[in-house]
């Protein structure tokens, strides 16, 4: 067998690959339920049109293997298109976030070096040059006949950028193969995803969950309900309407959603699985889903964009489900991955940094080899998360190396905080930071969001700490805010707390 053989269709596993399988095996199949505002229905046969044509109008601009096509619009299945017309001819694509201002956007477009950019006609000013705008004329008039290129498992697929809740966002480089032979197979089998879920779809794309998950889950023909916009209300109405028996989001958007006056059995009655990312679900949105869809099955998973997305999963019905009742808990690694908890000094340890290796890891970060060592030179990739590990092999998220909070000589996880300060009866969500202090070299510092109706008192908020926590631990300030900062996923922007 040579090379070649896997070069062309023949033999060859590539993402453009199984749309077009798609649509030879189930072609009216429903891959996309939009709404937009009107809602409409895409099937895989009409996807994997949609993106040959867009294959084609890529070609027509000179666009080839190894390229970037960076788009920046909201979720819509032309983004889709667009994508896997990317995939099509070799190249890779990159999703501009939508919450960037101008000089961001120029940012990222300057970094990801991009052949040609496609935006919707309102981030058409932002965009720098002249991009592609979406529209029904871009791609009327082309072939929807699949492209002959050259394209390889190897070759990057997706470019997508760390949130940059910490530093600067990195641009990480993931080829096809990582969700053919890691990703996609560890969905199957950690998160018992299949062809026939139907999923409340609203992860951006611009982030390793939207555009990952959406990789996934096309590649496994499942059907995507996406949003016009993520108003809990809206989402709501579309949950009991579509059918809907899977979610994933941040835990924010749980609370959100079973805050609305419409929340209950009716409206949720078809979920069957609640997973959740990027921090603890608060208690009180697991009461009241457990009252609402008692056979609610919560997945909790954690994972990185330099994995190709998900790394761990463990389900629980109640908390009592939990092991050892600690909600840090972040379940086993997945089967396509292997795991070791080190101290600074590489050795294995119950508390520390969790490495990996794993089909999954990503090819590096773009343009910028100096992190991508210190990433993988070890022949490990670093996570930078803290986690502690029991007998068992379940995982406890502690940290992030660079959240974890040095307090008078003491590590202080600002998670292990968090989790006291949201059981407190006024306290609906709570973030802590450290901020540079004379004398404690960092401070144990709190924000606190009050629960509707309450107001939290600053001097008993740290009282009700000082019982439950060691006394390095308790924070030395709390600030009642209205809301906390956060990205477009719902995670806690520390780094402007800490500026706060």
């Amino acid at each position: 067998m040579t090379a070649a053989h896997h070069r062309t269709p023949l033999g060859r596993a590539t993402l453009g690959d199984q749309l077009r399988r798609h649509a030879r095996n189930q072609p009216n199949k429903v891959a996309f339920v939009s709404y937009a505002p009107e809602r409409t229905e895409t099937t895989y046969g009409e996807l994997d049109a949609a993106a040959n044509r867009y294959a084609h109008l890529l070609l027509g601009h000179g666009v080839g293997r190894g390229d970037v096509v960076a788009v920046m619009a909201r979720n819509s299945v032309d983004v889709v298109a667009l994508y896997y017309g990317t995939l099509k001819v070799g190249a890779a694509l990159t999703v501009v976030n939508v919450l960037f201002g101008k000089a961001e956007v120029a940012q990222q477009i300057d970094h990801a070096q991009p052949v040609v950019v496609v935006a919707s006609e309102e981030f058409e000013p932002l965009v720098p040059g002249a991009p592609l705008v979406f529209g029904p004329s871009l791609t009327a008039d082309l072939p929807a006949t699949e492209p002959e290129c050259d394209v390889d498992e190897n070759d990057v697929a997706m470019l997508v950028y760390t949130s940059g809740t910490e530093s600067a966002p990195k641009g990480v480089l993931i080829p096809h193969r990582n969700y053919l032979i890691s990703t996609a197979p560890a969905w199957s089998w950690g998160l018992q995803t299949g062809p026939e879920d139907t999923w409340l779809f609203v992860m951006p794309f611009f982030t390793i969950a939207g555009l990952g998950s959406m990789t996934t889950l096309t590649l496994m023909g499942a059907t995507l309900v996406l949003p016009a916009t993520v108003d809990p209300s809206t989402a709501l109405g579309i949950i009991e309407r579509e059918g809907v028996t899977v979610i994933a989001q941040t835990p924010t958007f749980y609370l959100a959603l079973s805050g609305q006056p419409d929340f209950g059995a009716a409206a949720v009655g078809t979920v069957r699985r609640c997973m959740t990312y990027g921090g603890q679900v608060a208690p009180a949105a697991i009461e009241a889903w457990s009252a609402a869809a008692p056979d609610v099955r919560w997945g909790t998973y954690w994972g990185q964009s330099e994995l190709s997305q998900l790394g761990t999963v463990g389900w629980f019905a109640t908390l009592d489900d939990i092991p050892g009742g600690d909600p840090s808990w972040i379940g086993k690694p997945v089967t396509h991955l292997e795991t070791r908890v080190v101290d600074a000094e590489g050795h294995d340890t119950e508390v520390g940094e969790l490495i990996c290796r794993s089909p999954s890891v990503m090819l590096g970060y773009h343009r910028d080899p100096e992190k991508t060592e210190a990433a993988l030179g070890s022949g490990w990739l670093h996570t930078r998360d803290i986690v502690r590990v029991d007998a068992e092999g379940n995982l406890f998220f502690q940290d992030r190396l660079t959240d974890m909070i040095k307090s008078g000589g003491m590590n202080v996880s600002s998670q292990e905080v968090e989790r006291v300060l949201h059981t407190h009866p006024d306290v609906l969500r709570a973030a802590v930071v450290g901020r540079p202090d004379p004398y404690w070299s960092e401070a144990v510092t709190a924000f606190v969001v009050p629960r509707p109706g309450r107001e939290p008192d600053p001097a008993a908020v740290i009282t009700f700490c000082r019982e439950q926590l060691a006394v390095f631990k308790v924070p030395k300030a709390v600030h009642v805010v209205a809301e906390l900062p956060v990205d477009a996923q719902g995670k806690v922007l520390k780094r402007e707390l800490r500026k706060a």
